[in-house]
């Protein structure tokens, strides 16, 4: 009976999708595991190194493996659910994520662990854009304002919970498991999610797919890597000859992408990532905002990781716990974020960045009083109030990135939008984990921390003064 009417709501365009409260629940527990992967392993990192004697270089890669291969292929997973259809997609993504983390969680070395990251990174890639690809193809009106901003209350919680989440499970040391248990635990949440997914997800797909755009999926794919790779492994490694060739290289493959995919639009065929798509104003100024946002939020759950465990020796719980004021704050006030946009429309934005920078403030106020004592108790306040601003920017700017796109452009434009995101994580590690690890040496644990807030603290600010661009109604 579910696939009869699923069916026929693809084949007749008059009558769109609905995506019932049981579909939604299931989309937005998809749209989480990705990204509680990406910070989960922060905790698990120490246990992980000295369990397979892996060093740091090799750790890294379990970290940035799995954030290139699933930055680098979020837009070309989005154009194949245009094609094939996105329950379709989105089922064999989560049927592969389980079965990539099952490999995780078994990996008998480093480098198969490793390898094992590289391929769930894929496995997300495959998943993720569906998620905003149905919600945008399969709700309207309210109902899909409210959903947009659910998903965006998931992704922040989401990237906080993983960090505690992990930090809990290395120590709980289930069954003997240890660090494993990070990766195994996402086996029965997928099992769960496929039955929801098979039952309740409808069918969609883009009523004129067009074919994927070859030569853009390669370019966008190598102009990705020869930015993610080098920064991201660079530091571990000594920066070898090839991470300097490598980011050599990048603007010169940048603009060959572009100059291909404005061909391709120009010329009447639907490029991986069109050009022309950049025309709308709130996509363009809400992924403007996206990038310093996430660039500081993945830059500060790196640092405060390595810096509460290897600087304070707290355990996994403890460094882990230290940041539950700040999900319990996202949690709380992003549920109000709704009803606070509706009435004040984009200033909530430019609120939170405020709100955000004084909660940094108070957390590099507390390591600056408390070091080396820094615990849950001296970072509660700051993180509290930064994790409120947090849920008043993040959400409402990716509701923001896809209010214009068209529902025959969902999945094209929900995958520029993840990979503008994951990207953007990825740098925030590499680029303020790297300026924070080249730091301690010198400066000392206390002032490399103090001195990354601080950057953060800039991103915080030049996300508040491009929010004064956006429009005054968030629809």
């Amino acid at each position: 009976m579910t696939e009869t009417a699923t069916t026929a709501t693809v084949r007749s365009p008059s009558v769109p999708p609905a995506l019932g409260g049981p579909g939604l629940f299931t989309v937005l527990l998809a749209a989480a595991l990705p990204l509680i992967d990406f910070f989960i392993v922060n905790v698990a990192l120490p246990t992980i190194g000295a369990d397979l004697h892996a060093g740091e270089a090799v750790l890294e890669l379990v970290v940035a493996g799995y954030g290139v291969a699933y930055a680098v292929l979020l837009v070309l997973g989005g154009r194949l659910g245009d094609l094939f259809g996105r329950r379709r997609l989105f089922l064999g993504g989560m049927a592969a994520f389980g079965l990539t983390s099952l490999a995780c969680g078994l990996a008998p070395s480093a480098w198969s662990l490793v390898a094992a990251r590289v391929a769930q990174g894929a496995a997300s890639a495959a998943m993720l854009p569906q998620v905003l690809a149905t919600i945008q193809a399969a709700t309207s009106g309210g109902r899909r304002a409210r959903a947009m901003s659910l998903y965006g209350a998931t992704a922040g919680l989401s990237m906080v919970a993983g960090q505690i989440l992990g930090g809990i499970l290395v120590a709980a040391d289930i069954a003997g498991t240890g660090w494993r248990s990070v990766f195994l635990v996402n086996v029965p949440v997928v099992v769960v999610g496929l039955v929801l997914g098979a039952r309740f997800v409808p069918e969609t797909r883009s009523q004129k797919p067009e074919p994927v755009d070859g030569p853009g999926t390669v370019l966008l794919a190598v102009s990705l890597l020869t930015l993610l790779a080098p920064l991201t492994e660079g530091r571990a490694a000594g920066w070898p000859l090839w991470t300097w060739l490598s980011l050599a290289a990048f603007p010169g493959v940048a603009v060959a992408f572009y100059a291909v995919e404005r061909r391709a639009d120009r010329t009447g065929r639907t490029p991986l990532v069109p050009p022309s798509l950049f025309e709308l104003a709130s996509l363009r100024r809400g992924l403007a905002m996206m990038l310093p946002f996430s660039i500081g939020f993945s830059g500060f759950m790196f640092v405060i990781a390595v810096a509460l465990q290897s600087g304070e020796h707290l355990g996994p719980v403890a460094a882990g716990t230290a940041l539950a004021p700040m999900a319990v704050a996202f949690l709380f006030v992003s549920l109000a974020g709704p009803r606070l946009i509706a009435r004040y429309g984009s200033r909530v934005v430019t609120a939170g960045s405020v709100i955000q920078v004084v909660g940094l403030v108070l957390v590099v106020l507390a390591a600056v009083r408390d070091w080396p004592h820094l615990d849950l108790v001296g970072l509660l306040p700051g993180v509290a109030v930064a994790g409120a601003g947090q849920a008043l920017q993040l959400p409402n700017v990716l509701r923001l990135v896809m209010s214009e796109v068209p529902p025959a452009r969902a999945g094209v434009g929900s995958g520029v939008m993840v990979t503008t995101q994951q990207s953007a994580l990825a740098l925030g590690v590499a680029t303020l984990g790297t300026l924070f690890l080249s730091l301690v040496p010198h400066q000392g644990m206390r002032d490399a921390l103090v001195v990354t807030l601080l950057v953060q603290l800039g991103l915080v600010v030049l996300t508040g003064l491009l929010s004064l661009r956006l429009p005054r109604t968030v629809s």
